[in-house]
């Protein structure tokens, strides 16, 4: 099998600033000035980002929530660019994953590994950069940060994860760092983002281009909806994933636990019996719910009509507002010099091997839909299958906005993938590393390619979950023949040779990203006793 070359940064990046020609005059001594081509212009670039709007919930990569999805805009997007196959993150967590995306740097090196870390508002991002190109910046919605957002004009930003229904949104007028400061918007929170996004656009410095980042709280838990779509799927039964009662890791051989549904299902019954509990991501909608004299099965099953109901209704407001969005652009003139991108910060499990949440490099997780449109140069109705990584968004605004790429930044600009020309030394396995350990859910890096995916569980390395030691560390799947992971292929004969290979691929990669655990005796101990078990 031929590994992998890790080409991770770009120097001498995108200067594409040119004159078209000039234009002399013939009847006139002094020269006219020349002129930039519409071609050269800087775009506009609307970022649209959900919070756990999984690629199962999109109803355009497939799957058996194709023809129940609310998506008539996700695939009016799809229609007029492309959609991206293997969108990856790197660390599949809300916050870490949006550090990610901001600073175009993997965890380890801008320091924001697990949900409870924070980004300074003097850390370098990549808004910061497109300010120094000439452009107007916005955040509205949601941030998870923790500290006052660095490097936008204008920010009214979510307190932590926020409030669907009536939102307490934070400016510079009344920040407080992490949970407090803000005033309350009436209306649902996809809503007033969206509304907020497009008063921004429209009261905008014309004279400059824009970067505009709408962050939508939904899909996250307690996944709720605005009134107007309380109807929908009222009368159906939707289907179960393949994988829901997989039977755990005695079955499939796999070296976690995960966060099970029944875990959801104690949620539901415990916000039920305490209104008290009925704040962040416990106030769910549809209370009371009860599984009384009901069998594991059926209250799993009971549990999963409730979350994947409630999360497509909450996707459908999602997609309502992207419309919106995208009418505004059409109806302001916008719409062909605007970089349009709608994705999710990581994925979602919604009942795949009976599990809820995220966090893992299992497909559901890891995976990012994204979906792009340009009307200037990127291709309609096409998909893109190269591994593309969360750090490499920065990258690409970077190129589109014609700016210098910082050195210290660890993207790469996939824009001349979206134009059908993939550089033939593209990554072929994209790096992930989830650092917020637990017992059920072990911290664990690995490598994730188009057919083969393999993690290593070292466990350890997170102060209050010392005593959480895996019992087995390595999972590896070969996702041509196990699309859903329900065989841990890792002690397979067959495998061996490829095993060794991804060995070698992730230790290449640590290597070159700089997650070397050189600080971390601890870890560097575990992998020296089990790497070759």
């Amino acid at each position: 099998m031929k590994k992998s070359e890790c080409h991770l940064r770009v120097s001498n990046f995108f200067y594409l600033r040119y004159l078209i020609g000039a234009v002399i005059a013939i009847t006139s001594c002094a020269p006219k000035a020349t002129t930039v081509s519409e071609e050269a212009k800087q775009p506009n670039i609307l970022f649209i980002m959900s919070d756990d709007h999984t690629s199962q919930a999109w109803g355009i990569y497939g799957g058996l929530l194709e023809e129940y999805v609310q998506n008539d805009n996700i695939k009016r997007l799809a229609r007029e660019g492309t959609v991206l196959d293997n969108c990856l993150v790197s660390n599949s967590i809300c916050t870490p994953s949006r550090a990610s995306i901001l600073t175009g740097q993997y965890s380890h090196v801008n320091g924001v590994t697990t949900l409870g870390a924070g980004l300074s508002p003097m850390y370098n991002n990549i808004s910061k950069e497109l300010q120094k190109g000439g452009y107007q910046t916005s955040v509205i919605g949601k941030w998870h940060l923790k500290q006052e957002p660095g490097g936008f004009d204008y920010y009214c930003v979510l307190p932590g994860q926020g409030e669907y229904h009536n939102p307490r949104l934070k400016t510079a007028d009344n920040w407080e760092d992490y949970y407090g400061g803000g005033k309350t918007y009436e209306g649902f929170s996809t809503d007033v983002i969206a509304s907020k996004t497009i008063e921004w656009i429209e009261d905008r410095d014309r004279s400059k281009p824009f970067m505009a980042m709408c962050h939508f709280k939904a899909t996250h838990e307690p996944f709720d909806y605005p009134e107007r779509f309380a109807h929908l799927y009222q009368d159906d039964d939707i289907p179960v994933p393949e994988s829901m009662y997989d039977g755990g890791p005695e079955t499939t051989g796999r070296s976690f636990l995960g966060q099970s549904l029944d875990n959801l299902t104690a949620r539901y019954v415990k916000a039920s019996a305490d209104s008290t509990l009925r704040r962040d991501y416990m106030n769910y909608p549809g209370l009371p719910f009860s599984v009384n004299g009901l069998t594991n099965s059926e209250a799993r099953l009971q549990t999963y009509q409730k979350m994947i109901k409630d999360f497509m209704r909450c996707g459908a407001a999602i997609d309502d507002n992207i419309g919106k969005l995208l009418d505004y652009l059409d109806e302001s003139g916008l719409t062909e010099n605007t970089v349009v991108i709608y994705t999710a910060d990581q994925g979602y499990f919604l009942g795949e091997h009976g599990w809820f949440d995220k966090r893992m490099i299992y497909e559901e997780s890891i995976r990012m839909p994204f979906v792009i449109r340009y009307p200037k140069e990127v291709k309609a109705g096409t998909r893109n299958s190269d591994i593309i990584e969360n750090v490499d968004f920065s990258a690409l605004f970077a190129d589109y906005a014609q700016i210098p790429y910082p050195d210290n930044m660890q993207g790469r600009s996939f824009r001349e993938n979206l134009k059908g020309n993939t550089p033939a030394d593209w990554r072929q396995y994209g790096y992930y590393r989830y650092w917020d350990h637990a017992a059920k859910r072990p911290g664990h890096f690995g490598v994730k390619g188009h057919r083969f995916t393999l993690a290593f569980y070292y466990g350890n390395g997170i102060e209050e979950n010392k005593g959480a030691i895996p019992e087995k560390f390595w999972d590896f799947y070969d996702l041509q023949t196990d699309p859903h992971q329900l065989h841990n292929a890792y002690n397979d004969p067959e495998y061996k040779d490829i095993i060794t290979a991804l060995k070698d691929e992730i230790m290449v990669q640590r290597s070159a990203l700089g997650d070397t655990d050189i600080d971390n005796q601890e870890v560097l101990d575990i992998i020296e006793k089990h790497w070759d078990n």
